[in-house]
């Protein structure tokens, strides 16, 4: 079964989204995400201009040996570029190898391990009331599990809160969702302000209002953004305590690893890290010194589901899970790919879900389900999403950026 064709599609119905479709000499097609959050034409021309012309004419059955191929075969190796185009053209072939044997991709990934996969999502608010009654939205949706993003008293936009000033508000959407989290349809960038002072004052007495409002029981996580010295990370870390968080994100810049064992050792709230992280190398430490507690690394970014599932096992060996990054700049193809992983791997820990705008599904169609909490991979041969080219193609690229952070003392810049 030789690939014939492999094209890359780029939309944007709501947000941006980078697609690869190979299609074979039988008619069999696959889709695989290479969406890059701001940088997608950067992964459009790599796949374009490098990667399909070396693609046609190889076996489409052969995973493991086109993985090493493009991985192995360059020089320069590693990076979002390089890894998100590889994510697409593994998944792809993934999609393809399920279809010929007529089932859904998780059964030759080992099968069910689980009836579902948890999902969590991300309820915000400027101010309390608001924060609460986004809660409350979430649970009426059927999520177990929120993600809890507040505005500090002072800043007037804050990552990750959907009535910020700077937040872009996709289709269709309302004040506790938006489309574009947290890209924004722009010229340059939006520029932000930080204060990680007030930031560290206030945090902690969100989670204490959100635990008497909504009792113990509900998993609360909260991420922050990689915008925290590894010292701050602790303080924050131990304040948060208390309050018994599913765990706490991004709490320090991610290029440095070895940081971590600071943090670990001032805390007990569990620690997820990941998201931007390409490449099983980018865990090693973290794991064998059993640094943190869940791995954010999506399918779209770390290689594709080859490449994902080293990584889960490697960490399974440690008791770490999968805590895999879901917001809409992950495509339903990327999601689902996630899914089928997710509910076969030993290891699963939870998945986040920001559900995609009604303008998105309807270029992707997939089929999984989100019920009583539980997200689901669609039974179908394959990973359960088709792309629409004639609704996509009303919804063309628009550039849109990521914001920039300075403090807001002195304008120096700072972690977005």
């Amino acid at each position: 079964m030789i690939i014939e064709k492999a094209e890359v599609l780029v939309s944007s119905p709501g947000r941006n989204f980078v697609t690869l479709r190979i299609t074979t000499d039988d008619g069999y097609v696959g889709l695989g995400d290479a969406t890059l959050n701001g940088r997608e034409l950067s992964v459009a021309a790599y796949l374009a201009e490098h990667l399909v012309p070396i693609l046609i004419g190889r076996d489409a059955h052969a995973i493991e040996d086109t993985w090493q191929y493009l991985y192995r075969g360059a020089y320069w190796r590693r990076g979002p570029v390089t890894m998100a185009s590889i994510a697409a053209v593994d998944t792809a072939l993934w999609d393809i190898k399920a279809k010929v044997a007529g089932l859904p991709l998780y059964q030759l990934l080992g099968g069910k391990s689980r009836r579902g996969c948890l999902a969590y999502g991300h309820a915000s608010g400027a101010e309390l009331p608001e924060l609460f009654d986004s809660i409350r939205e979430h649970l009426e949706l059927g999520y177990k599990a929120i993600r809890i993003q507040t505005g500090i008293p002072g800043l007037d936009s804050v990552y990750g809160v959907a009535s910020s000033s700077n937040a872009a508000v996709g289709d269709g959407g309302t004040t506790s969702r938006y489309d574009h989290e947290p890209a924004r349809r722009s010229a340059k960038p939006v520029e932000e302000a930080w204060d990680t002072r007030a930031y560290l004052r206030h945090a902690p007495t969100v989670f204490e209002a959100v635990r008497n409002e909504f009792g113990p029981e509900l998993p609360l996580l909260h991420d922050a953004h990689h915008r925290l010295t590894p010292i701050q990370a602790a303080k924050l870390g131990k304040a948060l305590e208390p309050y018994d968080l599913f765990w706490l994100e991004d709490v320090t810049p991610a290029e440095n690893t070895a940081v971590l064992r600071r943090v670990r050792e001032h805390t007990t709230t569990p620690l997820a890290i990941g998201e931007v992280f390409n490449t099983i190398w980018d865990y090693r430490e973290l794991f064998e010194e059993q640094l943190i507690d869940y791995v954010r690394s999506p399918v779209t970014h770390a290689g594709g589901i080859t490449a994902l599932r080293r990584i889960f096992d490697y960490a399974s060996v440690y008791q770490i899970k999968s805590g895999v990054h879901g917001p809409t700049d992950i495509s339903p193809v990327g999601l689902a790919a996630a899914l089928h992983l997710g509910i076969a791997i030993p290891n699963f820990g939870i998945q986040e879900y920001m559900q995609h705008s009604d303008a998105t599904n309807e270029v992707f169609r997939p089929t999984y389900t989100f019920e009583g909490g539980l997200l689901a991979p669609g039974d179908g041969p394959g990973l359960g999403v088709e792309y629409d080219d004639a609704v996509a193609g009303a919804h063309p690229y628009a550039a849109a950026y990521l914001p920039v952070n300075r403090l807001q003392l002195d304008g120096s810049m700072h972690d977005w």
